[in-house]
């Protein structure tokens, strides 16, 4: 598997600078970061890591559970996949993540709810970005669609 690059140039301080975020592999986008609109409620046109990271997981997430339910059986229609990934302070000092949910709505056929609950679960665990973020805690709420 090839090994994927995004970079980051940054000017300036923590609480005064801005920098931007390239993805560096797929040439497809550029997109702007700063601290003071990473903690702010409106991002007004800024990005952040977790952002970033909500993309990713979101994305990993339903390749994960579309495999899994295939394995299972079923046919995956349409997937909804949304990854609320949340910042808050950090007991040791400075900031973590303090949480993860995702949210996922499946159209599939020739499963239960039953299974497309388990299979939820599965990819859950099996997601490598949900691999590699074990010190987070995710939580998961699964809607098969009839």
């Amino acid at each position: 598997m090839p090994t994927r690059t995004a970079r980051t140039a940054w000017n300036g301080s923590l609480e005064t600078g801005e920098g931007q975020v390239e993805l560096s592999s797929s040439k497809l986008a550029t997109f702007d970061v700063s601290f003071p609109k990473r903690a702010a409620d409106e991002a007004n046109g800024f990005t952040s890591p977790e952002e970033l990271l909500a993309a990713a997981h979101s994305a990993c997430y339903a390749m994960q559970f579309s495999a899994i339910l295939g394995a299972a059986g079923g046919t995956v229609e349409a997937l909804d996949v949304k990854a609320d990934v949340t910042l808050g302070p950090d007991s040791a000092g400075g900031f973590k993540l303090s949480g993860i949910h995702l949210t996922v709505s499946g159209e599939v056929t020739g499963i239960d709810d039953a299974a497309f609950q388990a299979a939820a679960l599965d990819a859950k665990a099996g997601c490598p970005v949900s691999k590699a973020l074990t010190g987070v805690d995710i939580t998961l709420d699964a809607t098969l669609e009839q």
